[in-house]
């Protein structure tokens, strides 16, 4: 059988003939083949430590008889008894977002948030402070994302001119690295329910006239400027 003729024999039993290369008679491998799997070029037949061994006849044998099928079925087996590679582990989720009254132990944290306003607090300060508007009956709610990242304070009060309490924003703080993620707006959100809860008409916001991003902020979550704030040092 010619080397082409083998060639396309061994092509539709899937596998590769392979020649030898050596050209010159009694030399090495010479008139020798091999043969490999056409897809994933494993040596099947015909191979040896010093190159091809098989003649064109065995190789003939080999695509007619049953070796192909019981190599087939080996590399079958194979594969089904190989281990399936481990999924690549799942990156961990994002923290959720938590909503919840201060804690004596979140005065350190809530001390570093309010010195990026420009206040300069003591944990120790920031704790009794915390104790105090509690006793007050004054709200301090903290958004929690894996860590402390914003703090917010309400206070309420009962006001002649009005039928109902008015409740008021005093402070509202986001860590700078998590701004932009709506926590700012959580934290107004909890704030009015919690007013709303306890009688409150109107919700207002204190802000300083310099910061005139938080005005913005305010204003997109439905808020007027509807008077000034005067203050005076005593």
């Amino acid at each position: 059988m010619s080397d082409d003729v083998l060639r396309e024999l061994a092509e539709n039993r899937g596998c590769k003939l392979v020649s030898s290369r050596v050209r010159t008679p009694g030399r090495g491998d010479y008139g020798r083949f091999g043969l490999k799997d056409a897809k994933t070029g494993r040596e099947i037949f015909g191979f040896g430590k010093k190159g091809l061994t098989a003649s064109g006849e065995e190789i003939e044998r080999f695509l007619r008889g049953n070796a192909t099928a019981t190599w087939k079925s080996s590399v079958g087996e194979a594969g089904r008894s190989a281990p399936k590679p481990k999924p690549a582990p799942k990156p961990a989720p994002e923290p959720k977002l938590v909503l919840r009254d201060a804690r004596p132990r979140d005065a350190e944290a809530i001390a570093v948030l309010i010195a990026a306003l420009g206040y300069e607090a003591e944990a120790a300060d920031i704790r009794r402070r915390l104790a105090a508007l509690a006793k007050a009956g004054q709200q301090i709610v903290v958004a929690e994302k894996g860590r402390l990242v914003g703090v917010l304070t309400t206070s309420m009060m009962i006001v002649l001119h009005r039928p109902k309490p008015v409740g008021r924003i005093s402070m509202l703080v986001v860590a700078e690295d998590a701004r932009g993620a709506g926590i700012g707006a959580a934290l107004v959100a909890e704030a009015e329910r919690r007013l709303a809860a306890r009688g409150c008409g109107l919700v207002e916001v204190t802000s300083n006239r310099k910061r005139l991003r938080a005005h913005a902020f305010y204003e997109k979550l439905g808020y007027e400027r509807t008077s000034y704030r005067f203050a005076k040092a005593v």
